[in-house]
């Protein structure tokens, strides 16, 4: 029996599933490498249980061979025949994902500046993996192929036009989210996947993605990951004066890149953290003003997703946020009655897959941007 890898590797974290190869890839294991640097720490999550083993220090090289050593029980003489990964930015042109060789991973390290804070990691990993399975299939799934059919007024920015050509363009981001959620719908509520559906990734980062027909129409994330709702540690949507402002006080672009992506969202409005959970157990005004701006723009981006759309036909939550956080979604959708849209309180409070009380659905589906990266890895097998 041939298993596939997915490999999710971002700055400080590496997350993993491993999966029989079929045409419905059937999940064995997931789980993530935490703290990559010198504590790091191995979860795996299988049928037996959740394990943690400390892995001492690690990067994406060192981890992914922890991770081998830990996964040698469950491949039983099975081979690894194909590992999937996530990229974070396909560029322009690529729509689907693709085999990795040589040339690929040239075009792709050429977007490094488009993604800082994801695009290396990916790499890094991608890298470690061919060395460690120089005889499997790689194949990169991109979070921007999803949104690469959008309108060309959802896609430019009002710049001279040669800057579009040269690729300044809105990209969206949290494609293979989408791309699961819309299979789900398509599977589940077809009725509704035809028609004109919300969907709400709000997790660390956070974005809105109009879909029709299970096809992106507009997305709330443009030029880079930074654009659009606030998030963990990044700003959300920002005027292009203020940047101009903090390089006249003589910040670099350096300290501008470490502001925007690591020190502003919910951490830096807060003062106290970038996780949801926290704000939502302080006391603390500045956690409290921190929810009020998140739900404030959420409701906001809402409105704004149904105007590309011409109305809604249905909201989906997904995402830690969105899958977990009954106040924040009853919050951000307390002032879009005028859209149909309204919570039922019982419902919501548990989490349940439908929470509307009125006439447009409200659903609250998980997203496994892993299985999709299986998918697309068992395709090229």
């Amino acid at each position: 029996m041939s298993l596939i890898l997915t490999l999710n590797a971002g700055s400080s974290s590496i997350k993993f599933g491993l999966y029989r190869a079929a045409a419905e890839p059937d999940e064995v294991l997931r789980g993530q490498i935490d703290g990559l640097g010198p504590a790091a720490r191995l979860v795996v999550e299988a049928e037996g249980g959740r394990t943690v083993t400390g892995i001492g220090a690690a990067d994406h090289a060192t981890g992914l061979a922890a991770l081998m050593e830990a996964l040698g029980p469950h491949l039983a003489g099975q081979e690894i025949a194909g590992v999937g990964h996530r990229v974070v930015h396909g560029g322009p042109d690529i729509d689907g994902p693709r085999a990795i060789d040589d040339a690929l991973i040239a075009q792709l390290a050429a977007l490094n500046p488009l993604a800082p804070l994801h695009q290396p990691h990916n790499l890094a990993a991608i890298a470690a993996a061919r060395a460690a399975f120089p005889c499997a299939v790689q194949v990169a799934s991109f979070d921007t192929a999803f949104h690469r059919g959008h309108p060309w007024v959802n896609d430019t920015f009002a710049l001279p036009r040669r800057f579009y050509d040269q690729g300044v363009r809105r990209y969206g981001f949290h494609g293979l989210s989408y791309d699961y959620i819309t299979g789900k719908l398509s599977a589940d509520h077809p009725d509704l996947a035809q028609g004109r559906v919300i969907i709400a990734h709000l997790g660390n980062g956070a974005s809105l993605c109009a879909t029709q027909g299970g096809r992106s129409i507009g997305s709330t994330m443009g030029f880079s990951a930074l654009d659009g709702m606030p998030m963990g540690t990044r700003s959300g949507q920002l005027d292009p004066g203020v940047l101009l402002y903090f390089l006249d006080q003589g910040m670099t672009g350096e300290e501008i890149t470490t502001l925007l992506y690591k020190e502003s969202g919910l951490k830096g409005l807060s003062g106290l953290s970038h996780d949801m959970r926290t704000l939502l157990a302080s006391d603390a005004p500045e956690a409290a003003q921190a929810i009020d701006y998140y739900v404030f723009r959420l409701g906001r981006e809402i409105g704004a997703m149904a105007a590309v759309l011409g109305g809604i036909d249905a909201l989906v939550f997904t995402g830690g946020i969105g899958e977990h956080a009954a106040p924040i979604r009853a919050r951000a959708v307390d002032r879009l009655a005028f859209l149909g849209l309204t919570v039922d309180e019982d419902a919501n409070a548990m989490n349940a897959p439908r929470i509307d009380s009125g006439p447009v659905p409200i659903l609250v589906i998980p997203t496994d941007e892993e299985r999709v990266i299986a998918r697309a890895t068992n395709a090229h097998l």
